[in-house]
């Protein structure tokens, strides 16, 4: 399954939005040169936070100054809370002020929070500026920086305010996870397996034999094959349904729950997107089983995988809370696919197997939390 070959380019087919993905080591050194197609102005601006600016910002703009570009830097504060109307209004101020046009290329430096702010900015500005993603952590690289979906938060829940907007080019660089604290990076893994769990068995039981070797960075050859693999998914997924009309929607396997669980912690940093997505997809996985639609050895596979890498599917040894099966019940209804006071859940027929039960009993999930959760 696995080639030796560390630098791959995908590329999401969407007719005349289509983009390519670059994966590997160092692309960041030439960024200038992968980019230049799209510059226009030899000016480009640039969105990052706190966290990214003090340790990687410097190398990005001398490289574009090499190149004979001008970088204009705008930083956000590092968090989930960044995700608001506030933020997203300063930020599109910032590049009114510097006289930014459609033409000119934003740049998302970041995390996820950066891309999510970022591509929405781009998507709102003069109706749409050219916006190119560069994410440094793992559960960006494989999941926010590719599909096109931007957000914001909202008092009523996470990613209520969006549009979708599909990127000029993404760079993922593998260098940049190496300055991620480890717990950051088995965030992100909780979304790589995601894609096993959803999709392709074949690649579920590889992770499950690679995870370690992943989570610890120990083959960078291992790692892009693992970050490749999740992109191809996603880009399948996305070429055959970009704006979740349906069959996108098993990308949110794991987050109906997980969401309800960041909204009940207010987006705290004690429970990260990923740790909280590990969770939620431990608990779809026993909930299928509820159904009826999986068996007792198959929930205990795929929670000996997730467990085995680190991952939390007990809500109770969760580090943040305490959570109440009732509250959790009440996020859960402000999902975004929720439709007509109907709350679908993203559940599993199998691994590799994800299918969309729109005939959900939330009187039936919150009896489930509440002999999860104790209350």
């Amino acid at each position: 399954m696995m080639s030796e070959t560390s630098h791959r380019v995908i590329t999401v087919d969407l007719g005349d939005r289509s983009y390519d993905i670059y994966i590997g080591s160092n692309l960041i050194s030439e960024f200038g040169k992968h980019v230049s197609d799209l510059i226009q102005n030899q000016k480009l601006f640039i969105v990052t936070d706190e966290t990214v600016r003090n340790r990687h910002l410097g190398s990005l703009v001398e490289n574009l100054e090499s190149e004979g570009l001008q970088a204009i830097p705008y930083c956000v504060p590092a968090g989930e809370k960044t995700k608001s109307f506030e933020n997203l209004q300063k930020l599109l101020n910032h590049l009114l002020n510097h006289q930014a046009e459609r033409s000119d290329l934003l740049v998302a430096f970041g995390g996820g929070v950066v891309g999510d702010l970022t591509g929405l900015a781009a998507s709102l500005l003069k109706r749409g500026m050219k916006f190119v993603q560069i994410p440094t952590t793992l559960l960006a690289q494989v999941d926010s920086s590719v599909g096109g979906k931007t957000a914001i938060n909202s008092q009523h829940g996470k990613n209520l305010i969006g549009t979708f907007y599909q990127p000029h080019r993404v760079i993922i660089d593998t260098h940049f996870l190496t300055t991620l604290p480890a717990r950051q990076i088995l965030a992100g893994y909780a979304e790589i397996v995601k894609y096993g769990l959803i999709y392709d068995k074949i690649f579920f039981n590889w992770l499950d034999s690679h995870a370690l070797s992943i989570i610890s960075l120990a083959d960078d050859n291992i790692l892009v094959e693992a970050i490749t693999r999740s992109c191809e998914i996603k880009a399948n997924i996305v070429r055959t349904d970009e704006y979740e009309g349906n069959q996108r929607q098993i990308l949110n396997f794991g987050h109906t729950f997980g969401h309800a669980l960041e909204a009940e912690n207010s987006y705290r940093d004690s429970l990260l997107h990923g740790e909280a997505v590990g969770c939620g997809m431990g608990l779809a996985t026993k909930y299928s089983q509820r159904l009826g639609m999986i068996s007792e050895e198959t929930v205990k596979t795929v929670i000996k995988s997730l467990n085995k890498a680190g991952l939390t599917t007990n809500i109770r040894n969760l580090k943040s809370g305490p959570f109440k099966a009732d509250r959790l019940v009440r996020a859960m209804a402000q999902d975004k696919k929720s439709k007509g006071g109907n709350t679908p859940l993203i559940l599993l027929n199998g691994v590799g197997q994800a299918c969309i039960r729109r005939d959900i009993n939330m009187s039936d999930v919150q009896n489930f939390l509440y002999d999860e959760v104790g209350n």
